[in-house]
């Protein structure tokens, strides 16, 4: 494993993963829960670097059932979605606590918003660099390289420092003004 940058901590049989382990990604996503013969097999927990994380039953390496949970704590519904559709375009956290008082815009789930890096983008799990066209997740950590696609839809429809620079300069202007 110490090749392709993962690592397992648990039981054993044969030299393979079998019975309780964690085994860690190179990506930093963790497997924690049964295993057999070298695979996730029986009830186990996959928990992301974002903060969201997937509960299932495997067999063989392969989900069966499972729930997925966003770092936020909403639980994905499968049918009967109602969350950011086009009728009701609240944050989770604006639907758990209620919308912000006039005047104090909610721009993400997190309030107050991440500081934005200079020169960069929130793509909505990390910041994109479009010079080096790399997304860092908001610890700093490499996710990934932006392909094509992804660059121009984060140029397209992100926030950027930029912005937020602007957004307080129109603050500060319209604050003067009263």
């Amino acid at each position: 494993m110490e090749f392709i940058g993962s690592s397992y901590e648990g039981e054993q049989k044969y030299g393979r993963m079998d019975g309780k382990g964690r085994y860690t990604f190179p990506n930093e996503t963790q497997y924690v829960g049964e295993m057999k013969n070298g695979m996730f097999h029986g009830k186990g927990m996959l928990y992301f670097s974002n903060g969201s994380k997937y509960e299932a039953t495997w067999e063989n390496g392969i989900s069966k059932q499972g729930v997925f949970t966003f770092a936020d704590g909403l639980l994905y519904q499968e049918k009967e979605w109602d969350y950011c559709d086009g009728y009701d375009r609240r944050f989770y956290s604006e639907r758990c606590n209620g919308l912000r008082p006039a005047g104090e815009s909610q721009l993400t789930d997190h309030h107050p918003p991440r500081v934005i890096p200079d020169g960069c983008y929130d793509c909505g799990d990390g910041f994109y660099d479009p010079s080096t066209r790399v997304v860092t997740s908001y610890t700093s950590r490499f996710l990934r390289n932006a392909e094509d696609r992804e660059h121009a839809w984060i140029v397209r429809t992100c926030r950027t420092a930029w912005e937020e620079e602007c957004i307080g300069s129109n603050n500060e202007v319209s604050s003067l003004v009263k």
